[in-house]
């Protein structure tokens, strides 16, 4: 894929969380998820977007990727793609692993988690956020790099949401922990 040109407004909210936070999607399969990821990340102002092991279909130059991703080709022009694991998060201090299994201790809400990840960043550390793959989820393996669990709430007995809408809904709820946290100026200073 060419060089993209950034097509959003160039009005916009740019907060230390943007340049420390990672979105990893791990094994993806579907290319619609990832142009839909990509567009989820950029309307809360995140670009930094890892694949790890996709599909042979799910890259940045499929041609449904690009149509999600609507005005947001230039986070799928910058998409990293590694063959492990490991490399995704090699510069992270803190790995924080979406699961929508029962039985994981100390899993946090997106809302309870984004105002520590946002001071966290904020600081100065580097963090990535994994998403397994849209049917099998993340293995126990990749689990045990986790310092941190997250869950989304739901309340049906559904076993997941969509991985572009988990993607929109953490984005979201970091992005509004990091706009809460930020340094309010008075008027005329």
């Amino acid at each position: 894929m060419s060089s993209v040109r950034d097509l959003g407004s160039p009005n916009r909210v740019v907060l230390p969380v943007h340049a420390r936070v990672r979105f990893v999607l791990v094994r993806p399969h579907y290319p619609e998820n990832l142009g839909a990821s990509a567009r989820a990340l950029k309307t809360m102002g995140f670009s930094r977007l890892t694949l790890v092991k996709p599909s042979r279909l799910c890259v940045p130059e499929h041609e449904m990727a690009f149509k999600m991703a609507v005005k947001s080709w230039d986070v799928l022009d910058g998409v990293e793609i590694v063959s492990d694991l490991e490399t995704a998060v090699s510069s992270a201090g803190e790995v924080v692993i979406t699961t929508g299994r029962r039985g994981v201790s100390y899993v946090r809400t997106p809302r309870e988690l984004g105002p520590e990840l946002a001071g966290e960043a904020t600081a100065g550390k580097e963090i990535a956020i994994l998403f397994g793959n849209e049917k099998t989820g993340l293995s126990e393996d990749e689990q045990r790099l986790a310092t941190r669990y997250v869950r989304i709430p739901m309340a049906a007995s559904q076993p997941s949401i969509n991985l572009a809408q988990a993607v929109q809904l953490v984005a979201y709820e970091l992005f509004v922990a990091a706009l809460e946290a930020r340094p309010h100026t008075e008027p005329g200073r």
